[in-house]
């Protein structure tokens, strides 16, 4: 068992969390942003905005690894700066694009 933390772009929800129920019926503990139930980023203040950035790397210190949900390989600012909080931390990543082509 592992414990992952789902990372990714918000504009692939539906994606992270279909893969948030595989890895978890494949055994692995799995940590997600959360859904917010308004998608505009504009309607979280700055300090709901910081306090939501901070919660999810907390998630990554608490993971063996992150999977970045990077579909047709986009990857964001945000997303960048949680991959380079997992490479300090000596985090594993896995990409979602790589799971992609070894299911095939």
């Amino acid at each position: 068992m592992k414990i992952i933390t789902i990372c990714g772009s918000l504009k692939f929800k539906e994606e992270m969390m279909e893969i948030a129920e595989k890895m978890e019926l494949q055994g692995n503990c799995v940590l997600s942003p959360i859904y917010p139930i308004n998608p505009d980023k504009d309607a979280y203040t700055y300090e709901e905005a910081e306090m939501l950035d901070k919660m999810h790397k907390e998630k990554i210190k608490l993971s063996d690894t992150i999977l970045v949900v990077n579909v047709g390989s986009y990857i964001g600012e945000s997303t960048k700066s949680e991959i380079e909080f997992a490479e300090s931390l000596n985090k594993e990543i896995i990409y979602y694009t790589e799971l992609q082509k070894n299911n095939r």
